[in-house]
């Protein structure tokens, strides 16, 4: 299988330089020193590796015109957008063209009727939000990075903290302009809501991690917004006790928006790094639900259930978030979870999801790892879908040591993940760091017909190289 990346790709020369500068302009096309250093890696900076050239484009035709180029002259061509990956799934290991795709940055068109959005990829995820509350409209992905382009959401297919009520972005996109690796441009899908012709092209290229083609264009499912949201903060004495309460809460068909998990190491480095305090920090573990509805009555009788199983599964109050002001204290502190974490040292993530009852067994396996090999580890995440970001801390560890520690505490928790069925990646990908436990997890057979997959949209492996099934 790993034949496949041994291939020969052409590099750059003068040539194909003078190609880039003729369709694009001497403003738009970078070699050499002119590359910014930030191009040679993603938001986490595990892999660095520089592309040949990294040109901006700004249209459809644009991206086709290079990727007919590249693919003739086997030239390996990486899409981007904002870089805030995980993975490395951004990173030209091959070097070659890097298309930046930020510049196609437009809202097209909202359509009322049909209840969807038109952009190109570059649009941020934050002005998505912004743009359609001003027509009493929601796009429900709310992954956690907001300066995230819409791209990267759709190639990574992005969760966040609402989907355990709404979904994951798949779910919202609802047609494509994808050009392929040979240049060709396909529309895929469009505003309609239900399609069954053929194979579902459309949810292969959500979560393809830019291996199968360059989105240029999509129309996302917007719904209803909501009139009225409350917060909750319930603490807990423990994580087990906690986390034991959210499947009790998913039975009670009373779904909140969002179930967040945290606990108190996490809670304390955002206070420290925002400068303002947390409503509460003094128990050890704590879950963070959000409720959504038309009207207040509907959302307190949605809450107050969930609140009489908290407390009876042990909690230690409830505190309730009704007012901008209170749901922004609390939002804004697991918001700046990572950033307060990476504040203080290097670090590097394990993004897994496993089942909604094996997510305290999961943390309490991390606890243990933190003991046994001498590391810190922080761990929050969604508890309502049973994904865990947990952050291993280099502090003051020696490079050699760190990275040895690293490797193998990252082993074991994949391991673990697997064990407690569940699966190695829940919303960052897999891109170029996480191809090996991808592989144990499933095996030739599964791995070979990603592969032919890949092969299929992309017969000379021009396309984002090195990447999930490679």
């Amino acid at each position: 299988m790993g034949d496949i990346c041994k291939q020969e790709y052409k590099k750059l020369d003068q040539k194909d330089i003078a190609f880039l500068l003729d369709l694009l302009g001497k403003d738009r096309v970078y070699t050499g020193t002119e590359i910014n250093e930030d191009y040679s890696h993603d938001e986490l900076g595990g892999i660095s590796k520089m592309p040949e050239a990294v040109v901006e484009v700004s249209s459809t035709k644009e991206v086709a015109k290079i990727m007919e180029y590249a693919y003739e002259h086997s030239i390996p061509v990486v899409p981007r957008g904002s870089g805030t990956g995980l993975v490395g799934a951004s990173v030209a290991i091959y070097g070659g063209i890097m298309i930046d795709l930020t510049n196609m940055n437009k809202i097209l068109e909202v359509d009322e009727e049909n209840l969807t959005l038109t952009v190109e990829p570059g649009v941020l995820l934050m002005e998505i939000g912004k743009f359609v509350e001003q027509y009493d409209l929601f796009y429900p992905p709310d992954p956690g990075e907001k300066s995230a382009t819409i791209g990267g959401n759709i190639n990574t297919n992005a969760g966040g903290m609402r989907a355990v009520k709404y979904g994951v972005t798949r779910d919202y996109v609802r047609g494509l302009t994808v050009v392929l690796p040979t240049g060709k441009i396909l529309e895929i899908g469009g505003k309609v809501v239900k399609n069954s012709s053929g194979y579902s092209i459309k949810d292969l290229i959500c979560g393809s991690e830019g291996t199968l083609g360059i989105v240029t264009q999509a129309v996302l499912k917007l719904l209803p917004l909501p009139k009225k949201a409350i917060s909750l903060l319930v603490p807990f004495s423990t994580l087990e006790r906690a986390i034991n309460t959210v499947p009790k809460i998913i039975k009670s068909k009373s779904i909140p928006t969002a179930i967040e998990f945290m606990q108190r190491e996490v809670i304390i480095a955002a206070e420290e790094y925002l400068g303002k305090k947390f409503p509460d920090n003094s128990a050890d573990a704590y879950l963070l639900l959000t409720f959504d509805g038309n009207s207040k009555q509907d959302v307190e009788k949605e809450y107050d259930k969930v609140a009489s199983i908290c407390l009876a599964e042990g909690a230690l109050d409830v505190y309730i978030s009704d007012t901008d002001e209170r749901k922004e204290a609390v939002w804004s502190a697991r918001g700046a979870f990572l950033e307060a974490v990476k504040a203080t040292t290097e670090m590097d993530e394990c993004d897994v999801v496993v089942p909604r009852n094996k997510v305290a067994e999961f943390v309490n396996y991390t606890t243990e790892l933190q003991q046994q090999l001498g590391m810190r580890v922080r761990s929050f995440g969604h508890a309502g879908d049973g994904n865990l970001h947990v952050y291993v801390l280099r502090d003051d560890l020696p490079q050699e040591e760190w990275q040895k520690k690293l490797k193998a505490v990252f082993a074991c928790m994949y391991k673990k993940s697997v064990e407690l069925d569940g699966l190695v990646s829940g919303e960052h990908g897999i891109g170029y760091v996480k191809k090996t436990y991808l592989f144990e997890q499933y095996g030739n057979d599964y791995m070979d017909l990603m592969l032919n997959i890949k092969l299929a949209f992309d017969p000379k492996n021009i396309l984002n190289p090195g990447k999930v099934c490679q």
